[in-house]
């Protein structure tokens, strides 16, 4: 029996896009890399109480769950700085994220769980044979602190912000978690629900599945390039199996 089963939602590149000049697209997929936040785990209850936590303690504005909602995607420290009044210096912006990060790690599973039917789907990919990953904008004790304990054996590689992995649209990430899985990105595909992991699927050279029970809307998807969707967690094994990604 797996853990998981026992325990059991305007972009700002950090630096120019990579051009993707090759179609990978009509070779069979065998590994899927998957975003955390909004994608496999609804963390956004545990991202505000540890951001409002940060924020207040160092005697700035709390804000709401939907601006936190809003900040969210290019980093903790991309969404500090949205957070906070424009003039903060880098120093005390250092010194936020450092509170928000201590803070976050005993306290984010609190909240914290995956979307339903998330685990169903993992386990059925995993079954069929699937080499699974996750790549996140994160922190990397948080990801893979948070994969650990709610996807146990099903997870089996990830990777977030720090010890050499840039940034999300940066496609280190995805080439480093591919290879960790003794792929290829020609056996790829990305899954992920913002504008963010539309661009990282791009700039890897890999399809993308955006999902829509994460973070962002449908519309705002669309208007950041996205062309495949998925309902629900099972609508992406039918999009796989069907290769509609070859559309």
């Amino acid at each position: 029996m797996f853990a998981s089963q026992a325990k059991c939602r305007g972009f700002e590149s950090p630096r120019p896009l990579f051009i993707t000049i090759k179609n990978n697209n009509n070779m069979n997929k065998d590994t899927l890399i998957f975003d955390l936040d909004g994608t496999l785990l609804n963390t956004l209850e545990d991202l505000h109480a540890g951001f409002n936590y940060a924020l207040k303690i160092c005697g700035y504005k709390e804000r709401s769950l939907e601006e936190i909602r809003s900040f969210v995607g290019n980093g903790i420290r991309k969404a500090i700085e949205r957070a906070l009044p424009e003039g903060i210096d880098e120093k005390e912006t250092d010194k936020i994220v450092n509170i928000f990060k201590e803070y976050y790690k005993g306290h984010m599973h609190i909240y914290t769980k995956p979307y339903e039917g998330i685990v169903p789907m993992l386990i059925e990919l995993k079954e069929k044979g699937f080499k699974l990953g996750v790549v996140s904008n994160k922190f990397d004790d948080a990801v893979k602190g948070l994969c650990g304990t709610y996807f146990n054996n099903l997870i089996e590689k990830a990777v977030g912000e720090g010890h050499g992995i840039d940034k999300k649209p940066d496609p280190k990430g995805v080439f480093t978690v591919v290879k960790q899985l003794d792929s290829s990105i020609e056996k790829t595909i990305y899954i992920g629900d913002s504008e963010v992991d539309i661009q990282t699927a791009q700039n890897a050279g890999v399809p993308c599945i955006s999902v829509l029970w994460g973070f962002k809307d449908k519309d705002f998807l669309i208007s950041n390039g996205a062309k495949l969707f998925a309902n629900t967690p099972q609508d992406i094994i039918k999009i796989i199996e069907k290769k509609n990604y070859l559309s």
